[in-house]
């Protein structure tokens, strides 16, 4: 909804993150005039992005590698769900600076990724919370624990004091960047 208030109705759509294509298939279904270039660094999730769109083939082009690898746009908006919090702290960024050059001006940019506190044992409930949220009834609670400590120690996840820092421009000023690429009004950087 979101980007369709920015979108022409033959939009095109970078999806940074790519993943298993599910995003990919509910923009399609929602948005039949739009296209997409998906972009993900894991040929497995790639592959399974292709069976999940496979209806809207013609007009979803996947591409495997980080942002540097997407297509140079211009984009009518662009989307990273549930991905930053796998993009290293310093490369962030940089990240965000490779999207903003791909956009088109007032172009819409949505990101939502994972913040919760980062102190004991509040870190461990939301983890904890996070895995407990999409686990089937009948997981192995083995591979629960798993999950649990490939969140605690494979993801860059910030503490919502630091997310309110880098909105406010105090943390490498990363927000400036996805301000300017967001709102009227603010120019281009």
């Amino acid at each position: 909804m979101l980007l369709a208030e920015r979108a022409p109705v033959d939009a095109r759509i970078l999806v940074l993150g790519a993943g298993g294509g599910l995003e990919l298939k509910a923009l399609a279904e929602a948005h039949p005039g739009w296209s997409f270039d998906g972009i993900d660094p894991s040929p497995d999730m790639l592959r399974l992005a292709r069976q999940t769109v496979a209806a809207h083939a013609e007009r979803i082009r996947l591409v495997e590698g980080y942002i540097d690898s997407a297509p140079d746009g211009p984009y009518d908006g662009a989307t990273a769900l549930l991905t930053f919090h796998f993009i290293p702290r310093e490369q962030r960024l940089d990240t965000l600076a490779h999207i903003h050059r791909r956009l088109k001006p007032g172009a819409a940019f949505l990101l939502a990724h994972i913040s919760f506190p980062q102190t004991e044992p509040e870190r461990s409930q939301w983890i904890a919370r996070h895995v407990g949220y999409s686990a089937a009834p009948d997981a192995d609670p083995g591979q629960l624990q798993q999950a649990r400590e490939a969140i605690a120690g494979r993801l860059t996840i910030f503490a919502p004091e630091e997310e309110e820092d880098a909105a406010t421009g105090r943390v490498h000023g990363c927000v400036a960047v996805l301000c300017r690429a967001q709102l009227p009004g603010l120019g281009r950087v």
